[in-house]
């Protein structure tokens, strides 16, 4: 056990482009892991934990990458997630198994739209969190307006333990306001920490600054909150104390800042980590317990229990398949068979592995809290692998569906077998990348949650599996519902000879808003026996079986509630099958009915650049039927935040960069669907048709 409560198991995430990875990096350094640090643009081959080809010639984060470090007497296992929306899965699948996080914030930027996304997946999985401001160095550096949106935007409650010593290039460092002492970093690469008096300059503000601190983390402390109000002095155990069980229940967020880049602020980062963030021993997780109805039952951290461990993320690659696997309970032990609660299936492990990035180093079991990698075990993402005597599985993550969409072409037979090779590795390692054929033309379609997302697989097919294909232009993925109540009163019947099929649904299709989370929603009306209640699923699986695809261009029907009210059956001729169909034709004829309404995936879209090409980037925004939703200065930025539909999207990298003269970024996520206007909708559906007839 008291292994278990010496380790941490923490993952960096936060907007593009707050220095995440750069983070990552001088943490390997500091903690001795790696000799020299290297940057996320360097030459020489970009940061350690960048490994793929393609993320150090883009300079972007694609993947997660694991990696372990020893920090004073504590073991931390780091993973270092994407930025870009395109490649939330990795967020989402690292933050699952995760007992811990910092949340990286940019000093200029503040809370940004990803930003909300992030908070939302760790909210999600509960997980409690370090706010680390970073670029500090910035011109336009503002760490109190990036606490006030983190209050305002996100409703954390904010405790800053830290406070700057300057801003910008001024910037020197920080004040400790739990020791009060400035700290500062000295050495070639900020090595040497130095603590000392704070500077008068700072004196009274730091002073003010921790009476804030000291009345906010009160409010979890009896103890404390007794010792403020007889004006005693609050001892720097209990004030740690207090600020780890309040970050562990999520009560708080304590807030740090610094400059990785610099150098400046990572010590203390990873010394709040080791002190306040919770061991695998602080953390409850549940599983399912299919032996007992599937009822919830906690996990314990311990190393004598029944073997229970999550495959997270699985990577295939040339010597067999890579499963990062979290363990929960018990010991991983090489050589020893486990079951794969999914298939039921005894697997044997035969090699267990600690992960560097993409270095291994093999070991011979596992405990509770530890990440590692099995080699060469079939299995799939989410799956929970049990020792002998329980039968337990954990939820798997959520999974988004895709948005966008794109039809590929081998250009030769030969090409046709490899593609089929990387599509097939591809949807196994990553749950939002889907492939599907189009029925009328035979082709290939791949969907993904972005044109960066679509656009690193068919690289990755290119230069990892040499398979040459053509690109079609990308598609978006509509989707059709209904505007109006629309009733249904449908029967079928079929007289062949023999026994006939006879099925009778009464019922109404109501419309939702169509910015409701929910997609469809079905309704049991029936009283007195009028259908048989055996028959009822059969029509609800009618009905879902229609929404697949929609009468005006063959897209998802969502937004659809639907009443069954009446019906009538045969004592002889009725059936599943029979009410199945029913409820199928029914609600294709409601729908026609309903005055249905083309609806299109409408993006988020966060744009950073310099103030003098606002309005050039403003107008085209309007052009491409952009709301635009604020426009707020930035230090020497201009941040323009709009609302665009996608099918205008395409290809705004290279706009905006043409825009601005290379200096502006975007950001974008999926905001909501909305209606489609009228004349456009036709241009669509007359395009759609024409692409069919083909």
């Amino acid at each position: 056990m008291e292994k278990i409560i010496k380790i941490r198991n923490i993952g960096i995430s936060a907007h593009i482009d707050s220095g995440k990875t750069t983070l990552s990096e001088r943490i390997l350094f500091y903690s001795g892991r790696i000799h020299r640090m290297q940057e996320v643009h360097d030459v020489s081959g970009g940061a350690t934990l960048d490994y793929m080809e393609l993320e150090r010639e883009r300079g972007i984060t694609i993947t997660s990458a694991a990696t372990q470090v020893d920090w004073d007497d504590k073991s931390v296992n780091l993973i270092d997630t994407p930025g870009h929306v395109d490649f939330t899965v990795e967020v989402e699948r690292s933050l699952r198994v995760l007992d811990g996080a910092i949340m990286v914030l940019c000093s200029v930027g503040g809370v940004q739209s990803q930003s909300f996304t992030v908070d939302q997946q760790m909210k999600r999985y509960r997980v409690p969190r370090i706010a680390f401001i970073n670029k500090m160095d910035r011109t336009g550096a503002d760490p109190e307006r990036v606490r006030e949106e983190l209050v305002e935007k996100l409703g954390l409650n904010i405790v800053p333990i830290q406070i700057n010593m300057g801003v910008g290039d001024d910037f020197v460092g920080v004040i400790d306001l739990i020791t009060m002492e400035a700290i500062t970093f000295e050495g070639n690469d900020g090595e040497k920490v130095v603590r000392g008096e704070i500077p008068g300059e700072y004196a009274e503000a730091a002073s003010m600054e921790r009476e804030e601190m000291l009345e906010s983390l009160s409010m979890f402390n009896d103890e404390m909150m007794e010792m403020l109000l007889e004006e005693h002095q609050v001892s720097q155990e209990l004030i740690c104390e207090t600020i780890r069980e309040a970050t562990i229940n999520r009560d708080i967020v304590p807030m740090m800042m610094g400059s990785a880049f610099k150098n400046k602020g990572v010590q203390p980062l990873m010394d709040a980590v080791c002190a306040y963030l919770p061991s695998p021993l602080d953390r409850v997780s549940f599983a399912r317990d299919h032996d007992n109805e599937g009822s919830e039952v906690p996990l314990a951290s311990d190393p004598d229990g029944a073997f229970v461990g999550m495959v997270f993320k699985i990577a295939d690659e040339s010597f067999g398949q890579l499963s990062y696997m979290r363990v929960y309970q018990g010991r991983l032990v090489k050589g020893q068979q486990y079951r794969n609660a999914r298939t039921n299936r005894k697997v044997r492990i035969g090699r267990i592995v600690r992960m560097h990035a993409n270095d291994r180093e093999d070991i011979a079991d596992a405990g509770p809290g530890d990440i590692v990698a099995l080699i060469a075990v079939d299995c799939a993402s989410g799956d929970t692998f049990c020792g002998d005597g329980v039968n337990y599985s954990l939820e798997s993550i959520f999974v988004a569906d895709p948005v966008i969409s794109l039809r590929i072409k081998p250009e030769t037979s030969a090409d046709q077998e490899r593609m089929a090779k990387a599509l097939g590795r591809f949807m196994k390692e990553d749950p939002t990348f889907r492939v599907s054929s189009d029925h009328e033309s035979g082709e290939t379609v791949i969907a993904g949650m972005g044109e960066l997302h679509l656009d690193v697989y068919v690289e990755r097919m290119r230069r990892e599996f040499k398979a040459s294909v053509t690109v079609g232009v990308p598609n978006v993925s509509y989707r059709e519902a209904p505007s109006i109540e629309a009733e249904f009163n449908h029967k079928h019947k079929k007289q062949t000879g023999g026994s006939g099929q006879y099925a009778h649904v009464v019922g109404r299709l109501i419309p939702f808003e169509h910015d409701a989370e929910s997609t469809y929603e079905f309704e049991d009306n029936i009283v007195g026996g009028r259908i048989p209640s055996e028959y009822i699923p059969a029509v609800n699986k009618g009905f879902i079986a229609a929404t697949k695809k929609g009468p005006l261009g063959g897209f998802e029907i969502v937004g659809c509630k639907m009443c069954l009210d009446d019906g009538s059956y045969h004592a002889v001729d009725s059936s599943e099958m029979a009410f199945r169909t029913a409820g199928r034709d029914a609600f294709i004829a409601a729908f026609r009915k309903s005055r249905p309404l083309l609806l299109e995936p409408i993006m988020g879209v966060e744009i950073e650049l310099p103030g003098e090409f606002q309005g050039g980037v403003v107008g085209d925004l309007n052009a491409r039927r952009g709301i635009i939703i604020s426009v707020e200065a930035r230090g020497t930025c201009t941040v323009v935040n709009a609302e665009v539909p996608l099918s205008s999207m395409f290809g705004y990298a290279t706009v905006i960069r043409g825009m601005t003269k290379g200096m502006g970024t975007f950001s974008m996520e999926m905001a909501r669907y909305a209606k489609v206007p009228v004349k456009i909708g036709e241009e669509i559906l007359e395009k759609r048709r024409l692409a069919q007839a083909k």
